[in-house]
């Protein structure tokens, strides 16, 4: 009898030990829908800063990159959709595409904004002039920045392209009235 109250006891040690280590970490659970527990998950990290993507719509109806990063300008087919993408999303900016005079393009925008990026597309009436060069810019609508999604400054985007082909020349004033006065007999 001495002996099963040994073995007993050092059972119910054992018992209760592999208990406590066996349970999962309680601060590990989180209360699900419905009353189940599940595992708590890390929340996405995202990405660190804010990358911006541009694409314009090629003349065959597909879409290609204009790449942002390069020092010299790249070369792009006439088009007149413009789509730029962030990974986060943006607080206090402004998105312009200017021509060659530093003048802001007449345009129809749209933009989807959401916390994980935004979708800002620039729709021109006419498609951009062959030869000559245009810059998107992405800055501040007021002060000096502009924030991701997280509150955090991001630097202002200037991303300038050329548009293929020789420049088009601009078409000559109209001449001028004829008919002026008559003269009387």
């Amino acid at each position: 009898m001495r002996l099963f109250r040994r073995t007993g006891l050092a059972a119910l040690c054992g018992l209760t030990a592999a208990l406590l280590t066996g349970c999962p970490d309680k601060t590990a659970q989180a209360p699900v829908d419905g009353g189940v527990t599940g595992a708590t998950a890390v929340p996405d990290s995202g990405p660190e800063a804010v990358v911006f993507t541009l694409q314009y719509q090629s003349p065959d109806g597909g879409s290609a990159l204009i790449p942002l990063a390069l020092e010299e300008k790249p070369l792009v087919e006439p088009t007149s959709d413009l789509e730029l993408r962030s990974t986060l999303g943006l607080k206090n900016y402004r998105v312009r595409l200017m021509d060659e005079a530093d003048r802001a393009m007449v345009s129809d925008d749209s933009v989807s904004e959401a916390d994980d990026g935004l979708v800002y597309r620039i729709h021109l009436p006419q498609p951009l002039k062959t030869g000559y060069s245009y810059t998107l810019v992405v800055d501040s609508q007021t002060g000096s920045s502009f924030q991701d999604s997280r509150g955090r400054d991001v630097e202002d985007l200037r991303a300038s392209f050329q548009i293929i082909g020789d420049k088009e020349k601009p078409k000559p004033p109209p001449p001028p009235a004829k008919g002026g006065k008559k003269k009387s007999k």
